[in-house]
């Protein structure tokens, strides 16, 4: 007789055994207690979550002959030795994936109607329920309004959308959310122990990643690895089964990314790949590290599940890269991911992402250069992760005069598009009112558009970044309010002065020269 595959040997037999849904279970225990079972239940949620584990768990409880309401499902009773040995014949369960049409449907109304055979309640699961047809769920619709005592439905689905509100608002609702890596990863170390074998818990953190989630699917990958009970589940050769990326590789890629250096990132990818490495597999790793860093440079690195070693090269990592440049990248291997069909060139949908990547920058600035350049050419990409240039003090003559910048304001909202499509429809209000050195000032008389732009550095740094496309100089901006100019001392009002040729000639006849308040 074969043996039974690890997730089918260690699916929960009590409420206790459910691990990351106690919001579920405590509900459902509780509803026991006091005799308040509704008659039927939906429960949502993804793959490999616990939802059809469990429905069984409540008919069990629901039909368990131990008199205390604490301890059901006993697992020692006749009804509960039954449903665990899958011959409990008032335990329904129909897969609406095969049983979608309204004929299906009513032959389960006709056979409702008898008394349950062994058990208190005849319990329906109704699997993938959202697979039934519109006339069977008109169907179904009639006995979840008026089903008899002995009758309680759970329908199951993983795709909560396509039930009808209808059936939703004659159901008590649950839905079950995805387990962590460090409840999977724990999961996975005690059967482990239980099964007496024994493996190196990075291991067991790579297959709970891997199986996104689901602890079914986690399980299921933990049962592929075990080919030799005598032997240690390592990270390697986790890696070597799955086909996953070894760790140091996929931080290696992002280094690369970060650095702008294409040469290096392609002998990584080429490496891991000659390696065995599934290339769909490296590129969901790579999004997934470079989303951890978007996290810890967005809300900070607590708001990742990682190890504290991990954690600190997130955030080493978010301040070595900007936000446009981290959130393009995550785009494009998540495009490359997504779409991803393998080929005779495997790894050529993640070289492409790469490329577009550390180089994106450079195309959108550059074209003509970018063309005649060889893939190893990233100087100008390098420019845009460099450190922001200090501000200079007023009075130092302007890097870029003021009236040049704005005579071509309107291409630099253009590559303000190409960095933030909502960029130019706010930045269009606003003006260069004066340049000291590398510094702009950008004014507006609007109120609205200033508190738009003003307390958010990450916008200033899309403004910057447009001027330094446009006029290949690294400049520093400053927001302010065309009020807030006038303002500015003598020495700040003489660089503007110095601008203008006009001014600068009236000065020199002994005219005073002062800024006027139109307010």
């Amino acid at each position: 007789m074969p043996e039974q595959a690890l997730y089918l040997k260690w699916r929960p037999t009590t409420f206790e055994d459910v691990v990351g849904q106690e919001h579920i279970t405590r509900t459902l225990r509780n509803a026991l207690k006091s005799q308040r079972v509704r008659h039927a239940y939906l429960f949502s949620g993804p793959r490999g979550t616990g939802k059809t584990t469990s429905a069984r768990l409540l008919a069990k409880a629901l039909n368990c002959l131990n008199p205390d309401p604490d301890v059901r499902p006993c697992n020692e009773c006749a009804t509960c030795v039954a449903v665990n040995e899958g011959r409990f014949l008032d335990l329904i369960e129909i897969d609406a994936a095969t049983h979608t049409g309204v004929d299906d449907v009513r032959d389960l109304r006709d056979k409702i109607a008898f008394a349950p055979g062994e058990g208190r309640y005849k319990v329906y699961i109704i699997d993938e329920v959202h697979r039934f047809t519109g006339n069977a769920f008109d169907a179904l619709l009639k006995t979840l309004e008026e089903p008899p005592d002995h009758a309680v439905f759970v329908l199951a689905t993983t795709e909560i959308d396509k039930v009808p509100a209808t059936i939703k608002s004659r159901c008590l609702q649950f839905e079950f959310r995805r387990f962590t890596v460090t409840e999977v990863a724990d999961r996975l170390e005690k059967i482990i122990t239980a099964e007496g074998l024994r493996a190196e818990r990075a291991a067991l953190e790579i297959i709970a990643r891997q199986g996104t989630g689901s602890m079914r699917d986690s399980i299921s990958l933990l049962d592929q690895i075990v080919t030799d009970p005598e032997a240690v589940i390592t990270a390697t050769l986790v890696q070597r089964v799955l086909g996953t990326a070894s760790l140091a590789a996929v931080k290696e890629l992002v280094t690369a990314i970060i650095h702008t250096d294409a040469a290096h990132g392609l002998r990584v990818i080429h490496s891991a790949v000659d390696g065995g490495t599934d290339p769909r597999q490296f590129g969901q790793q790579v999004v997934e590290h470079l989303r951890n860093v978007l996290l810890t440079q967005t809300a900070g690195a607590e708001l990742v599940e990682a190890s504290g070693e991990d954690r600190a090269l997130y955030t080493e990592q978010a301040a070595q890269i900007n936000r446009p440049v981290l959130v393009r990248a995550i785009r494009i291997f998540n495009e490359a991911v997504n779409n991803y069909k393998g080929g005779w060139q495997p790894q050529l949908s993640l070289e492409l992402a790469l490329i577009d990547s550390v180089r994106g920058e450079v195309v959108e600035e550059a074209p003509v250069q970018v063309a005649r350049k060889s893939v190893s050419t990233t100087a100008p990409a390098a420019e845009s992760v460099e450190p922001e240039p200090a501000p200079t003090p007023p009075g130092t003559p302007p890097a870029i005069p003021a009236a040049v910048i704005n005579e071509q304001w309107d291409q630099v909202l253009q590559a303000m598009g190409k960095i933030n499509r909502t960029s130019p429809e706010v930045m269009r209000y606003f003006r260069v009112q004066r340049v000291d050195g590398n510094t702009v000032y950008v004014c507006t008389d609007n109120q609205v558009y200033f508190d738009r732009i003003y307390p958010y550095p990450e916008k200033k740094k899309i403004v910057e970044q447009a001027l330094s496309m446009m006029f290949r100089v690294r400049l520093h901006v400053q927001v302010v309010k065309v009020s807030d100019m006038n303002n500015l001392s003598d020495e700040t009002t003489s660089v503007n002065i110095k601008d203008d040729p006009l001014l600068a000639t009236g000065r020199e006849l002994g005219a005073e020269i002062r800024p006027v308040n139109k307010s």
